[in-house]
């Protein structure tokens, strides 16, 4: 038994006889040897942060600073958006060979080529195809499921089960945040709770502090974001508080539960001060205004542009991770058109299209895009058949995300689908590889990314996951 374990009978004379102390952890020895800083060193060194912990170091250089992932719930129609299928049209009406009484459904909207590069977009997106030199299409994505729930789970977290990390958990727990008084992994959500739970903002078996802060689009957009006390007694409270805090955590000899909690709130202290300022869009130019859409007479319209534009000021601040989901739709997800595709896809398109593609604008314009990886995804596609003529169902087989700035090279397309948009069959990926890639791009290696849990090593991409390296500038 070595010295620091071994259980010492108080010599005072005031200790309980017959009862021996708390075991003195390797934390605890280090924490009360050298006023403490033994214990500043070791967690420097053990998480590769600088002793502030307000941020660790990339693997290697990183193209991308910060990301920005927008999250297109319910699955968007790859056939309707990003890939053409001439065939559809050629075939519609006509019995597909996997059920009879499912028939072959054409595009309702058109595809033109946009940019010098000439990527196909649907009129569906005339913003976004106006940035169609700026973005790289991957249309070979496949999933494992087409369930909503499993899908989001594994988009998230690249496991279809819950209880792992997600994408942004474990960028802040190997990256940090570059600003301290700012969480490094926010979602901006409109207060639902997506398809999936909310595993999939959740840290998992990483420490509490690098679970997502959630922030509304109305109201208040972070509860007691603003101190009901007086600056003087609230800094009173917050020191006898932080006191507390110290020695119930010495008498658990650093529990790990225990620490991200005080650190959470001591962010949450600190967030008071800064985040009013940051989410306030008032302060923004006429023209940006206008770009974004925040003056849209629709309200989801409205409300999904200020959560983009305050998603290009918190990566602005030094928010490391940050996802926008979608305004509020269909129970199973925004973009879930089993049937009214026509009408449903539009109404989704015309609430995102405009400030998606002014956020890749306005980070361009600001000499942003090239350090911000913006990413924008949903769990699956949808089927080119359907029952009838105005719908579409879950397809995980085959379907398209893109991404844009960040070391992405602009302008490309990457992989296909067959002739009808049924199966990826070129430079197959999946979301394992599409982690790899935001996670490379980020100056991460996803193979050297690692947490110690339940007696192994667990990383992101689990033992799978190749870097497209296709898309990459």
């Amino acid at each position: 038994m070595s010295v620091a374990s071994q259980s010492v009978r108080s010599s005072s004379g005031l200790g309980c006889q017959g009862r021996l102390p708390q075991p003195l952890s390797r934390r605890g020895m280090l924490k009360t040897s050298a006023t403490g800083f033994a214990w500043l060193a070791w967690s420097a060194l053990a998480q590769g942060k600088a002793p502030n912990g307000v941020s660790a170091r990339p693997h290697f250089a990183a193209k991308a600073k910060s990301v920005i992932f927008l999250f297109m719930d319910g699955g968007v129609s790859h056939v309707d958006t990003f890939d053409p299928k001439p065939m559809l049209e050629k075939q519609v009406g006509q019995p597909w060979s996997g059920d009879p009484t499912r028939k072959w459904v054409r595009s309702p909207w058109k595809f033109s080529s946009h940019g010098q590069s000439g990527t196909p977009v649907s009129e569906l997106f005339p913003h976004i195809a106006s940035c169609a030199d700026d973005i790289a299409v991957i249309r070979s994505m496949k999933a494992e499921l087409p369930i909503h729930s499993t899908g989001v789970l594994l988009l998230h977290t690249g496991h279809n089960l819950s209880g792992r990390p997600s994408l942004g958990s474990w960028m802040n727990y190997g990256l940090g945040s570059e600003n301290q008084n700012l969480p490094g992994y926010v979602v901006l959500s409109f207060g639902h709770v997506p398809v999936g739970g909310m595993e999939a903002f959740s840290s998992g078996f990483l420490p509490a502090n690098h679970e997502a802060t959630l922030i509304r689009a109305e109201g208040s957009p972070i509860d007691n974001l603003v101190p009901s006390d007086s600056q003087a007694t609230q800094q009173a409270k917050l020191e006898i508080l932080g006191q507390q805090d110290m020695e119930f955590a010495a008498q658990l000899g650093g529990n790990d539960a225990v620490e991200s909690a005080v650190r959470n709130y001591e962010l949450a202290a600190r967030m008071q001060s800064l985040v009013p300022d940051v989410l306030n869009e008032s302060r923004e130019s006429k023209s940006v205004r206008e770009l974004y859409g925040l003056d849209d007479p629709d309200l989801n319209t409205r409300l999904y542009a200020r959560q983009i534009l305050r998603a290009r000021r918190l990566v602005e601040n030094g928010v490391r991770f940050v996802q926008v989901n979608c305004p509020y739709g269909l129970s199973n997800g925004t973009w879930d058109q089993h049937g009214g595709l026509k009408a449903g896809h539009e109404k989704n398109a015309r609430q995102t299209d405009r400030a998606v593609a002014a956020l890749i604008k306005d980070l361009k314009q600001r000499g942003l895009l090239d350090s911000t990886l913006v990413l924008w995804a949903g769990e699956f596609g949808r089927t080119p058949h359907a029952p009838g003529p105005d719908g579409r169902d879950h397809h995980s087989e085959g379907f398209s995300v893109f991404l844009a700035g960040g070391g992405v090279k602009g302008g490309t397309v990457c992989g296909a689908t067959d002739e009808f948009g049924m199966h990826a069959v070129d430079q197959v990926a999946d979301f394992h590889d599409l982690h790899a890639t935001v996670l490379h791009l980020a100056g991460l290696d996803h193979e050297k990314l690692t947490f110690r849990h339940a007696g192994r090593d667990y990383r992101l991409t689990d033992v799978h996951g190749h870097v497209i390296r296709s898309i990459l500038s």
